[in-house]
């Protein structure tokens, strides 16, 4: 992948995840969403710190114990800390919804 807008489908039946970078100690993903979301009453808990910023559409993302979810549109980014709990609530079903992932320990 040259860029990370090529190849954006305008329907997924889950998430595209497509990696660009895995070193040690390092992995940088494109995900492509079409609307999907975490399952109800399911969490992500990750072992490593994920760095997420979203280049295009829109999400919510929930993380545990904070009161409100946080909307997300293009360029807002979060820091989300290894075990700390999160869902993605929605993402756009518009059209496709691009984040960058930086999975760092």
């Amino acid at each position: 992948m040259r860029n990370l807008f090529d190849d954006l489908p305008d329907r997924l039946p889950g998430e595209r995840v497509d990696v660009i970078v895995d070193a040690p100690g390092v992995r940088i993903e494109r995900i492509v969403s079409t609307g999907q979301m975490t399952p109800p009453g399911e969490w992500y808990d990750q072992d490593a710190d994920e760095w997420v910023v979203v280049l295009r559409g829109r999400a919510r993302v929930r993380l545990e114990g904070e009161p409100d979810a946080r909307d997300l549109y293009p360029g807002d980014h979060l820091l989300l800390r290894a075990h700390v709990r999160h869902r993605v609530e929605w993402t756009d079903d518009s059209g496709p919804t691009v984040w960058l992932a930086v999975h760092h320990r």
